[in-house]
């Protein structure tokens, strides 16, 4: 029997892209998700333009989106992140298992 695990993603995207574009690109990302086995429990979009406390990728500033979901195997955070990081629209993202902090 798979257990199901419950994860979270935050991710920052280039605040210049257009409200269209950035919707494009959550939609594919939580597909991206949905496709490979996972259950979206909620994608938030989190902070607009929020300041960076150092440059990344000569911006000062991004767009956050938050995440939340559940699968029963490793295959959706592990295409998510695979494609995260060759996005040059992404330019930061962290995945976090939760299950394990409820411990």
């Amino acid at each position: 029997m798979n257990t199901v695990a419950k994860y979270e993603i935050l991710y920052i995207i280039r605040p210049d892209l257009g409200d269209d574009q950035k919707k494009e690109l959550v939609e594919r990302f939580d597909g991206i998700l949905t496709n490979n086995g996972a259950e979206i429990t909620s994608s938030d979009y989190w902070d607009k333009n929020r300041k960076f406390a150092y440059e990344i990728e000569d911006y000062t500033e991004g767009d956050y989106y938050l995440v939340n979901f559940e699968s029963t195997n490793a295959d959706a955070v592990n295409e998510f992140d695979r494609l995260a990081r060759i996005n040059d629209d992404i330019l930061r993202h962290m995945v976090i298992r939760l299950d394990h902090l409820e411990d």
